[in-house]
């Protein structure tokens, strides 16, 4: 079976450390699938504050997810803490991919790697929407 490549830039644009949560855990004793897809929206959310955004970047156009693809190296549990990095990669006229690597604080085992295909959308007219000028200049990438 082939299995998901997940290339790493060189460079990220942010990091953040969150816990692993005892809500986090699936029957496995593990951190889920689903929890791990809500840490990395609120990476990405975090990223996003700093420039005094959410998942709107403006006032009527916000990002939305199109593609994920996740590829767990290694298990995390109930107290450990998770770090992750996130850049910005592939630019289109619409849209980039944000690449997402995920750590262990306590030794840096590689817990999992992610890709989200991000695209702008226009809530107004519920169509996807050209990248705004300012956005790319702004975040630095």
């Amino acid at each position: 079976m082939a299995r998901v490549k997940i290339q790493l830039p060189e460079n990220w644009l942010f990091a953040i450390e969150l816990p692993v949560r005892i809500t986090d855990i699936n029957y496995g004793r593990h951190l889920g699938n689903d929890s791990l897809l809500a840490l990395l929206q609120e990476a990405r959310v975090r990223w996003l504050q700093q420039f005094g955004w959410t998942e709107f970047i403006g006032e009527t156009t916000g990002l939305i997810m199109v593609d994920l693809a996740v590829r767990f190296k290694s298990e995390a549990v109930f107290g450990d803490t998770l770090r992750i990095e996130l850049a910005a990669t592939e630019w289109t006229d619409f849209g980039f991919d944000l690449i997402y690597r995920v750590t262990k604080t306590d030794g840096g085992a590689e817990v999992a790697r992610a890709k989200t295909g991000m695209v702008f959308f226009d809530y107004s007219t519920h169509r996807v929407t050209g990248l705004p000028p300012y956005f790319r200049a702004k975040i630095g990438a």
